[in-house]
């Protein structure tokens, strides 16, 4: 699975979007809210470390998470 980070503009916030290894979107949310995405995806038992990740890695990266 992969992980992007985007960076907002003026009002709009910033988003994670979550991918496969085919690089199909599974999920887009915003940083400050991912517990829903997270929960229908059955991933929210490892919430916690998706949104650690996504607030170390630096906008417009692409990031390979070892789920």
């Amino acid at each position: 699975m992969y992980v992007i980070k985007v960076k907002g503009v003026a009002k709009i916030p910033d988003y994670v979007q979550l991918r496969d290894d085919s690089f199909t979107l599974l999920a887009y949310f915003r940083v400050d809210r991912p517990d829903k995405s997270l929960d229908k995806l059955g991933l929210a038992d490892k919430a916690a470390y998706i949104m650690e990740v996504v607030k170390e890695m630096p906008f417009g990266q692409i990031t390979k998470l070892e789920l």
